[in-house]
């Protein structure tokens, strides 16, 4: 249960209140590396887990709800400061609890849930995580993007709403089965 990267998400987990204290406070190059260094752990941790065989079951939970918690609380930080449209927030955090009740639903409904994010997810949960970076560091530098930071807004939406409805019918599938074989 306990191993390195399953210790590596406990520490992403637990930078989430370090990154929004940082985000409120507008320290924005230490928020920057706070969520960067926070960010490169998730590909880290699962790096690690493939090769050192350290697969267990509490990382195959922890490792999405750090993901959740960092992202859904620094959205949530930057999106107070004004610093993300409110609408995106709204978006990304509507999505987490969306596939949050999706799981707990799948699971009362079947008795059974696999942790397995599809391929559209890790897409989403990549550029979920550089919106942030992208915005902190313009911050960090005194830029001041008009262009690119709405692109990147854009894109988040997009694979945000793909993976999100992804879910929806990868689980109505799922229990539409267990219900026919009943």
């Amino acid at each position: 249960m306990i191993n390195l990267p399953n210790l590596i998400t406990l520490a992403r987990l637990l930078a989430s209140p370090l990154a929004i204290y940082l985000i409120l406070n507008e320290a924005w190059i230490a928020a920057f590396w706070v969520f960067l260094v926070a960010g490169l752990s998730d590909a880290l941790d699962g790096y690690l887990a493939v090769r050192l065989n350290a697969h267990t079951r509490v990382g195959g939970f922890l490792d999405p709800l750090a993901d959740k918690v960092l992202l859904v609380s620094v959205f949530v930080a930057m999106g107070y400061e004004q610093r993300l449209p409110q609408w995106i927030v709204i978006l990304v955090v509507f999505r987490d609890l969306l596939i949050i009740g999706g799981a707990l639903l799948v699971h009362t409904l079947t008795g059974k849930l696999e942790m397995r994010p599809l391929m559209i997810s890790k897409v989403n949960t990549v550029m979920q995580f550089a919106l942030p970076v992208y915005v902190l560091g313009t911050l960090s530098l005194g830029i001041d993007d008009t262009v690119f930071a709405p692109v990147l807004v854009w894109i988040v939406a997009a694979t945000t709403c793909i993976s999100g409805a992804a879910y929806v019918v990868i689980w109505t599938w799922r229990t539409a089965d267990i219900g026919d074989s009943g």
